[in-house]
């Protein structure tokens, strides 16, 4: 399904990132997984189809690191033509007074302007190639405020309009750009979330989470051409119909 393929994830240490590094190796492409430290990349490569990914250390809020993974990958294994924006971080929670600033401003850093640095990084060489697709790992906090999360938000929010820029800017280049939310998924940011007890999705025991298999097979389903389409939009993945496009089973009756 993606062979020739290369694709770039961010924030793989564990939950959707390493999720979709799996789904994505699976489905034939070359897989770089990133994370801040290099052996939490390198056991999830390991855990990816056989010979099919690499792991390399990458903070996304270090610009010039950012730029150095994508430099490292390319002479590795070829230039992404895939990249997957899961990187962030729902810190820190509180009321806006409350929240550090400099903590605040670590968040929108991360997961704002870091999925922009990497988008930065590696479209020179997907122009090059004539097309590629960016995954931008999206949140119903991009259009609806939820108490304690003003940066959360906020960086989201912001990220919503970098994907459709990237569709108006790059779309008749071949560029496929997605904001992708995969919904309340069983992760380690869901920990933190329950921890805080501060607005009704801390409040959601963790059988009512999501698995994280269907995420990642959806993002899967938006790195091929089928979903061209869907380009420059934010897909929800509770869309019945975007679930059935990507081969999930439905949803239980409301």
């Amino acid at each position: 399904m993606l062979d020739g393929e290369i694709a770039l994830v961010t924030g793989a240490k564990g939950g959707i990132g390493a999720a979709a590094a799996k789904a994505l190796a699976e489905a034939g492409a070359r897989v770089i997984v990133t994370a801040r430290r290099l052996a939490d990349a390198e056991a999830v490569a390991g855990q990816c189809a056989e010979g099919r990914a690499l792991g390399l250390a990458c903070d996304v809020a270090d610009p010039e690191a950012v730029r150095a993974a994508v430099r490292e990958a390319t002479a590795l294994v070829g230039a992404p033509t895939l990249l997957v924006n899961n990187a962030g971080t729902v810190q820190p929670i509180g009321l806006l007074h409350e929240t550090d600033a400099d903590a605040w401003a670590a968040n929108i850093n991360a997961t704002l302007i870091g999925a922009a640095a990497m988008a930065r990084a590696v479209l020179p060489a997907m122009l090059d190639r004539g097309g590629g697709a960016i995954v931008n790992l999206s949140s119903g906090a991009a259009h609806r405020a939820m108490e304690g999360w003003s940066a959360y938000c906020a960086a989201k929010a912001g990220l919503a309009m970098v994907t459709k820029s990237l569709a108006l800017e790059y779309g008749a280049r071949g560029i496929r750009a997605f904001g992708f939310a995969p919904g309340i998924v069983d992760t380690g940011m869901q920990v933190e979330i329950r921890a805080s007890g501060i607005n009704p999705v801390s409040k959601l025991p963790r059988e009512a989470l999501a698995s994280v298999d269907d995420p990642a097979k959806a993002i899967v389903f938006l790195c091929t051409s089928a979903a061209g389409d869907l380009a420059g939009l934010e897909v929800d993945i509770r869309e019945a119909s975007f679930r059935e496009r990507a081969g999930l089973p439905a949803l239980p009756a409301a």
